[in-house]
């Protein structure tokens, strides 16, 4: 059983995500969802209880109150309050009703035909592996162009903590409970004190989208990014595929050799469609600089939270630029991120 926790607040659209999850979900027995509500929004709640018993428990966070905040952090209010309503839910989801594990999505999130199939064939793995921490949803470069949109099947590791629905075993929340952020807790987690060299699964193809222009972060981000991320459409059947290639192990020798095994071209050389005979191509970056630079020029996401680039995992991002696979990687004696690459 892996419970679902919708995080809501004040958006009746979240009507949009739970018919979704209702819809999509192969039994209510197996994924009970459980609706966390913050704000004490009259008409999002109205929403949320005409789902009757399809929600197996609706649950509101009972401090509304202001939190007080650092005077330059006076706007970001919200930020604080989302941190409050977090823990207070996972509190409950772990502690109070007592499940294993939980699958997070917030509220404005839209969902692939497959993603139940893709969590609970990726729940042993997260058992199993103690390097990894969450399985994630999400491919922060997953614009169309930038995926091998043939390729439902494939899954990566990823240093990066993408969240945007994402899964967790209780006994990671028995470690960062105590220690939880006041605000901005998705970069808190990025923090090496956090993340402590673990990775998360993420897919090729996102298993989420997001619809949530209006919130917090004010849609900027949404305009430029979020809005142009391509949602799978094409179910793949994990249940019945051996992902035992994710185990830490098998990865990184496959992986690491497959990455440095190909070669290696310039910037230059990869925009201007150069060795079209290779499908598979390396460009080597080795300073802070560089990746941005770089990651600007392909059209990847360029920055770095604690060092790692989003979707990266040792340091390589992997992408498809113009219809070739393309890792975009450090020398191969590369050993640990730089944490002031940020």
């Amino acid at each position: 059983v892996i419970p679902v926790l919708v995080i809501a607040c004040n958006r009746p659209t979240v009507r949009r995500s739970l018919d979704l999850l209702v819809k999509h979900r192969p039994s209510e027995h197996q994924f009970p969802i459980i609706v966390s509500q913050d704000c004490g929004h009259q008409e999002t709640s109205t929403v949320i209880k005409s789902y009757g018993d399809k929600i197996a428990h609706y649950i509101q966070q009972p401090d509304l109150s202001d939190i007080p905040v650092p005077p330059n952090h006076k706007r970001l209010q919200g930020y604080y309050k989302i941190s409050r309503h977090y823990k207070w839910a996972l509190n409950q989801v772990f502690n109070r009703l007592g499940y294993g594990s939980v699958l997070i999505v917030e509220d404005d999130l839209d969902i692939a035909p497959d993603f139940f199939d893709y969590f609970l064939s990726t729940l042993p793995l997260l058992q199993q592996d103690s390097s990894l921490w969450c399985v994630s949803a999400w491919n922060d470069n997953g614009k169309e162009h930038m995926t091998d949109t043939n390729r439902q099947d494939l899954l990566y590791r990823t240093d990066f903590f993408p969240g945007l629905g994402w899964m967790m075993l209780k006994n990671l929340w028995d470690e960062l409970e105590p220690k939880w952020p006041a605000s901005f807790w998705d970069d808190w987690m990025r923090h090496p004190d956090q993340r402590k060299d673990r990775a998360c699964i993420r897919p090729e193809i996102c298993r989420t989208s997001t619809f949530g222009r209006v919130g917090v972060s004010k849609g900027q981000y949404f305009d430029k990014h979020l809005k142009f991320i391509k949602l799978n459409t094409k179910p793949f059947d994990f249940t019945h595929t051996d992902l035992s290639y994710l185990l830490k192990d098998n990865y990184d020798r496959r992986f690491i050799s497959e990455v440095y095994r190909s070669p290696q071209l310039t910037v230059k050389e990869v925009i201007a469609n150069q060795h079209a005979e290779h499908n598979v191509v390396r460009v080597q970056y080795k300073t802070k600089e560089e990746f941005k630079g770089f990651a600007k020029q392909l059209g990847i996401m360029d920055d770095l939270k604690a060092g790692v680039p989003r979707a990266g995992y040792h340091g390589i991002v992997s992408f498809m630029f113009k219809g070739r696979r393309v890792h975009l990687s450090p020398p191969a004696d590369w050993t640990q991120y730089d944490p002031s690459w940020s």
